[in-house]
């Protein structure tokens, strides 16, 4: 057996047994990869994958246990690779980030450039999607840490900790009539086109629950990935707009007398909490504790390691908040 084969037994998984698309994604040929998962269960003795005809159907029962063997296998050979390059280039390397636009955009410029400033050799490589795109990098080992809202939390591969929180503030043109409210309401928002991030992004599901259990519906205009466009539109008079406070806290835009007015929504939808997560067992080079350190107080190495490493190897929560 070979680290070919449980590359070839991983990504048919993660791509959901699809071989033609294994193939693509791994720069070799679809008979090859069938060549070579044919050869691993028959030097295994079992099989991994239950077929019809020639496709794969299924994980079989001792298939699961392979996999799990081959999952281990490979998180050690990347830490094995990361261990080397950690005390063979101390003070050099790259350091892979997964975030969401938001993140990206609004949080992750200043802690970077600091970082670059302690370690000037370490370049980043910054990597964006959704948060389910951002869990899969980690996962997939594309990225050494991943950063966006609660929904990493359901991923059971990852091991992630709350990073700060933050909440939403309804975004509007200075001459709308909800400025001229002291505290805006569900009841006042149903009545105007709202434009908000998509139901996968930037805690998006608290808006709709807080709808839904007054019974109301919203009347959602536009949606998008990206909070500058959000307020792009909301300038064109297509709507209200909800964001992220980040989102105007530096927009010269939202400043008091600028073109638009940010009024706060977290009474409403309450407290979001940005986390950032680790693949679970992972070896994390030394300019990766700093860095989560760079990204909030709440965060040190010896709090990272525990939740990595611990008992429960699980969420720290408690202990960051």
């Amino acid at each position: 057996m070979n680290l070919h084969q449980f590359r070839f037994v991983q990504e048919a998984v993660r791509r959901n047994l699809n071989l033609t698309e294994t193939a693509k994604a791994l720069h070799t040929s679809q008979p090859g990869i069938s060549k070579a998962i044919l050869e691993l269960e028959e030097e295994l003795g079992v099989d991994i994958f239950a077929r019809h005809g020639k496709r794969l159907k299924r994980v079989t029962e001792p298939g699961q246990l392979v996999l799990q063997s081959i999952e281990a296998i490979m998180r050690e050979l990347a830490n094995l690779r990361r261990i080397g390059e950690d005390f063979s280039r101390q003070d050099a390397g790259t350091l892979s980030i997964a975030a969401t636009h938001t993140q990206a955009r609004y949080v992750l410029p200043a802690p970077v450039a600091a970082l670059r400033t302690a370690w000037p050799k370490v370049a980043v490589s910054l990597h964006q999607g959704t948060p389910d795109d951002v869990a899969r990098m980690v996962l997939d080992d594309a990225a050494e840490i991943g950063m966006a809202t609660e929904r990493l939390t359901q991923y059971d591969d990852l091991v992630t900790l709350p990073c700060y929180e933050w909440r939403h503030v309804a975004v509007m043109p200075a001459d709308h009539p909800l400025t001229q409210l002291e505290r805006i309401g569900l009841e006042h928002l149903v009545r105007h086109p709202l434009i908000s991030y998509h139901p996968s992004f930037t805690g998006r599901g608290r808006i709709d629950a807080a709808f839904e259990q007054r019974g109301l519906k919203p009347q959602i205009a536009l949606e998008a990935i990206d909070s500058d466009v959000i307020k792009t539109y909301v300038r064109l008079g297509l709507g209200v707009g909800i964001v992220a406070e980040m989102a105007v806290r530096d927009d010269p835009m939202c400043a008091p007398g600028g073109e638009l007015v940010a009024m706060p929504l977290g009474h409403l939808f309450g407290a979001n909490v940005a986390r950032i997560a680790f693949k679970r067992g992972a070896y994390l080079r030394h300019f990766v504790f700093a860095f989560a350190e760079l990204l909030s107080e709440r965060l040190n190495r010896a709090l990272i390691e525990r939740a990595m490493h611990g008992p429960t190897g699980g969420d720290a929560a408690s202990d960051a908040m």
